[in-house]
């Protein structure tokens, strides 16, 4: 309660001057940094093991990458070092981004908010599990067999490494969507009828996405990549119908 004995708001009560928010943000910012460092030092300790699995699908293709360049495993070597690293810092990204943003939510949006960070660790790993075990097959074996009879197939270890990571971090990040739709209509920001109302744009949208996304420009791996984000949208649509709760107003 004020002095004047009305109750305070919350998000008024947490509300912060650009220098607060200049220094809570440099905090974060070291946070994150620090937590890459250290998650980029450890996946330095398995690179070996771990470029054996990304490379399977490529092996099990009958196909072997090459280095073209003096430098191409020093890079490959830190790129999934790094790209490791990143992972293994997904949590504490995640949850200094919640930190950041918590001042100006009510307390119940930043338990909701909170509650999420679990289920985004979920849902990225089953997205990156589905690139990798369903996508990247059917993709490798696309490629390697088309034009196969005119043209020696011999992918560079850079090349193949960025194809793979690119893959498997979007679709990761594209199974999020239903966990984030979630929140945002329990708080109120959008609601499951302006999501189905919108259902043709995000059609589009989707085609778009999966097309930037896919690295073949057959119809087959588009196909793949489109049909888990219009089920996503779907059920994206069918949380936001269950959760919706009107935004109460702010002066």
């Amino acid at each position: 309660m004020s002095q004047a004995g009305r109750p305070i708001d919350p998000v008024e009560e947490n509300r912060m001057t650009l220098m607060d928010h200049l220094r809570e943000l440099r905090t974060r910012l070291i946070w994150v940094v620090a937590a890459l460092v250290v998650g980029t030092l450890l996946s330095m300790l398995f690179v070996d093991p771990l470029l054996r699995f990304i490379l399977q699908p490529l092996t099990a293709a009958g196909t072997q990458p090459i280095a073209i360049g003096p430098t191409d495993t020093i890079t490959v070597f830190f790129k999934v070092a790094f790209t490791t690293g990143a992972i293994l810092a997904m949590p504490v990204i995640v949850y200094q981004t919640i930190r950041f943003v918590a001042p100006g939510l009510y307390p119940h949006e930043k338990r909701n908010l909170l509650l999420t960070l679990p289920g985004i660790m979920v849902l990225f790993a089953i997205g990156a599990a589905f690139a990798y075990f369903m996508l990247l097959p059917t993709a490798v074996g696309f490629l390697q067999n088309f034009l196969g009879d005119l043209i020696r197939q011999d992918w560079t270890i850079d090349r193949y490494i960025s194809f793979v990571t690119r893959i498997v971090f979007w679709i990761g990040v594209a199974f999020e969507m239903p966990l984030i739709v979630a929140f945002l209509a329990r708080a109120g920001i959008v609601s499951g009828a302006k999501l189905l109302s919108f259902w043709r744009q995000a059609v589009v949208i989707i085609a778009i996405v999966a097309a930037a996304i896919t690295p073949t420009v057959d119809p087959v791996n588009m196909s793949l990549v489109m049909a888990p984000l219009i089920v996503l949208y779907a059920l994206s649509v069918g949380l936001a119908f269950a959760v919706y709760r009107e935004r109460t107003p702010r002066d």
